[in-house]
């Protein structure tokens, strides 16, 4: 079920490359906006791109709820650390896995691709790239295009819109 802004409205999501920012709209209305970073490759699905996936794309799940802000996350858990860490601890999780230098941290939500052959099926599959809206610890490059594919958020401002979206929500990339 689609969650209806105060007015009726739908709420979704509208990511927008070329400025850098994503809007939470209620129908044609913006109601909120926020600084992101795509990819550094530019608008592209294909598997291997490193590129942000454009087109519709819904919200398949969001992963973080309670966790704090900062808490890093692999494979889509969280690993017991919260960013910034103790630079004794900054090079691995507490089992040892190396964490990479771009973190996921504090919030996740994972797009699903909705047009076929666009950002869903066969080499294109927003899922199967694991492309997310997330917090980052890259935050003072917010507003420029360096993210591997995903959409990169202030860990703040994803903690709020996170708790703005619900499952199954529209985003658009343009």
């Amino acid at each position: 079920m689609r969650r209806l802004a105060p007015g009726g409205e739908v709420r979704w999501l509208l990511v927008d490359v070329a400025a850098q920012r994503l809007h939470l709209m209620a129908g044609s209305v913006p109601l909120a906006d926020w600084a992101v970073s795509t990819a550094a490759a530019g608008i592209d699905a294909r598997e291997g791109s490193g590129g942000t996936p454009p087109g519709v794309h819904r919200v398949l799940r969001r992963i973080g709820a309670g966790a704090p802000v900062g808490a890093i996350f692999l494979s889509r858990e969280p690993v017991g650390l919260t960013w910034p860490v103790d630079p004794a601890d900054s090079a691995t999780a507490p089992d040892g896995t190396p964490l990479p230098a771009d973190l996921i941290l504090t919030r996740i939500l994972t797009l699903d691709g909705q047009e076929e052959g666009v950002n869903r099926g066969p080499g294109v599959d927003s899922v199967a790239r694991y492309i997310y809206i997330h917090g980052t610890n890259a935050e003072d490059r917010l507003g420029t295009p360096c993210s591997h594919g995903c959409v990169r958020m202030a860990n703040a401002d994803v903690l709020a819109l996170f708790d703005l979206v619900r499952e199954g929500d529209p985003v658009v990339i343009i």
